[in-house]
């Protein structure tokens, strides 16, 4: 089966096919970085507009490079997301599946992203536990099977991938300000100043972030060399990972469950990779698995890949145009009637 993928959730448009046999097959993505860079962030009109824009010339790419004739089903991200740009995607899809008389399927985005590490490893089994990093999310999740998820801590504030963009934006550096946070903190001096872990003493699960970044903001206001600015980066970057990897632990501990998937844009950071396998051997003698790193921001590799794994078991096509902006993962079902 061939599924194309369509993904807008947010401000990457993003087309791609997955063949059920050969895996992926073709991944594109238009970023809207320079846009975002000369508006300082994302605007919401200005991203669906764009989308608009690239969704057509990238669906014609996507069939140059692979001379495919014949789609099996189509796949699009229904939420969360902004509503205008989930507008864009969820239109095009159902419009092109009733026009092609193909079945469509609406996904979850942040099953998409939980579920991306499993294009590189074939061998992951359910259960594990999986920490959701992105720019907007921050979710432990504690995965039984397909569809059936617990949510055992949650964001109340800024999500660690808007923590790393604001704070990089305080830092003089260009959007999206996660990568090069980190590229900066590389040449920063460890400990060199100490953040707090917010909420690791608390009893429940949850992630704020939102205070770490007020206090490093004004840390800032009083350091103003390159070598100052790599040394915050740096211990900005030490406590957030701290923060994820001391509540990931006491999530897998609660569960006694010794495998970890890590997804979502944050996770792409090689420092959090790196300290999360040296967690879960030591502590747990388990498992760390993510995705690769053109997989770990928003893809439709991704979404085509779910769409064949909620159509196998459902088999139930969705041609009303759907849209959920505040679609939390815990509302799916094994399979999704």
């Amino acid at each position: 089966m061939k599924v194309l993928g369509i993904e807008t959730s947010c401000d990457d448009t993003g087309v791609a096919i997955y063949d059920s046999t050969k895996g992926v097959l073709v991944n594109q993505v238009y970023n809207q970085n320079i846009l975002n860079n000369k508006n300082g962030g994302i605007i919401p009109e200005l991203a669906s507009r764009k989308h608009m824009d690239s969704i057509v010339f990238l669906l014609k790419k996507i069939f140059n490079i692979t001379n495919i004739k014949d789609i099996d089903l189509i796949a699009y991200t229904a939420g969360p997301g902004l509503v205008s740009s989930l507008l864009v995607g969820a239109t095009f899809a159902c419009s092109l599946g009733f026009s092609l008389n193909i079945p469509v399927v609406p996904i979850n985005h942040m099953e998409g992203h939980l579920l991306s590490p499993m294009l590189g490893y074939k061998s992951i089994k359910y259960p594990f536990i999986g920490l959701l990093v992105s720019g907007k999310h921050t979710q432990i999740v504690a995965v039984h099977e397909l569809g059936q998820y617990e949510i055992l801590g949650n964001c109340l504030d800024d999500a660690a991938g808007e923590a790393f963009d604001k704070v990089a934006k305080l830092l003089g550096l260009k959007y999206p300000g996660g990568p090069a946070l980190s590229k900066l903190a590389s040449d920063g001096v460890e400990n060199y100043f100490y953040f707090p872990r917010p909420m690791i003493h608390h009893s429940n699960l949850n992630f704020s972030f939102s205070g770490l970044k007020t206090c490093v903001a004004k840390v800032i206001k009083n350091f103003k060399t390159v070598q100052d600015k790599a040394n915050i980066a740096r211990s900005f970057e030490d406590a957030v990972i701290d923060t994820l990897l001391i509540k990931t632990k006491k999530a897998l501990k609660l569960k006694k469950w010794k495998h970890l998937v890590i997804a979502g844009g944050v996770s792409a950071n090689s420092l959090l990779r790196k300290q999360a396998e040296q967690m879960i051997k030591k502590d747990f003698n388990g498992t760390v698995s993510y995705a690769g790193l053109d997989l770990c921001t928003d893809n439709a590799a991704m979404i085509a890949y779910v769409g064949f794994l909620r159509y196998k078991e459902a088999k139930k096509p969705q041609l009303d145009i759907l849209v959920k902006p505040k679609w939390s993962i815990i509302e799916l079902s094994p399979i999704d009637n």
